[in-house]
């Protein structure tokens, strides 16, 4: 079942992915370029985090050392998507309350910037949890094999300490920066007439980036919460997990596709001629 989930997705993501490409108004534009960024790192966090699923399941522990490249790349990446859910909540608050100074603040080579930077501030804190492994585990303990969780690989206790200080500094930012946002936009909808059909697009799709930080948010609790399941079911252990994988892992990425490929009238009309083409035989 997983797999097959991740198959559709990956199709639908595919799709995505071409649709952006294969027309040049796309990848001109801010806007979808943070988008198509999204969708390329969830399609990377979903595959990696399939196949350590697989892979726990089918030998349950594996080396070390693959274990430390998959976590890693796991966690780089779910920390990526609510930072980029609030730039894309930026670029709108800027398309619809500085709209003349917009095209100027909001260049390709600027988008390009603030993807550097999402991807060097969400990686930096996680690196060094690999290079206080280095420095204080025997290079043996590298080639052994463990059930392949975060806490069996870099078991420091101030590293989870920094795990949780970090997450709760990256949310809350995320956070008001989505509220910040949205109580923006609402304010330029009432002042400004003529933008309110605009702006009340720009809110409703801040408000659905909001629940998509709801859900990235449950990849943070989850390991509290299976914990707790497991004490109140003691038998059902690889059902909590499989459920768990479902709902914090998988839900949230189809909310993307609904944004933009569904919700965004430009987006949709190439992306139904996409997937018209990927239907006809031959």
């Amino acid at each position: 079942m997983v797999v097959l989930v991740w198959l559709l997705l990956s199709y639908i993501n595919w799709s995505l992915v071409a649709t952006f490409f294969r027309h040049q108004t796309f990848y001109e534009d801010p806007r979808y370029i943070l988008f198509i960024h999204m969708v390329i790192n969830d399609g990377v966090q979903l595959t990696v985090t399939i196949t350590l699923f697989i892979l726990s399941y089918v030998f349950y522990r594996i080396n070390v050392s693959f274990c430390c490249f998959f976590i890693l790349v796991a966690v780089f990446t779910t920390r990526n998507t609510p930072v980029n859910l609030a730039s894309m909540a930026i670029e709108r608050y800027i398309a619809i309350c500085e709209p003349l100074r917009h095209p100027e603040i909001c260049t390709v080579r600027r988008t390009y910037i603030v993807i550097g930077m999402i991807w060097f501030i969400c990686a930096a804190p996680d690196i060094t949890d690999l290079f206080v492994t280095l420095a204080t585990e025997s290079m043996s303990f590298f080639h052994e094999s463990v059930f392949c969780l975060r806490q069996n690989v870099f078991k420091d206790p101030i590293l989870a300490q920094k795990r949780l200080a970090f997450d709760i500094i990256y949310f809350s930012g995320v956070f008001l920066t989505l509220v910040f946002t949205y109580l923006r936009i609402l304010f330029a909808a009432r002042a400004l007439s003529t933008e309110r059909t605009s702006a009340k697009k720009a809110r409703n799709t801040i408000l659905i980036h909001g629940a998509q930080l709801a859900m990235c948010m449950l990849s943070y609790i989850s390991p509290s919460v299976e914990i707790v399941l497991r004490l109140i079911f003691p038998g059902r252990v690889l059902e909590i997990r499989y459920a768990n994988y479902l709902i914090v892992y998988i839900l949230p990425r189809f909310l993307s596709p609904l944004i933009y490929g569904v919700r965004d009238k430009k987006f949709r009309k190439y992306f139904r001629t996409v997937l018209s083409v990927q239907q006809v035989p031959g």
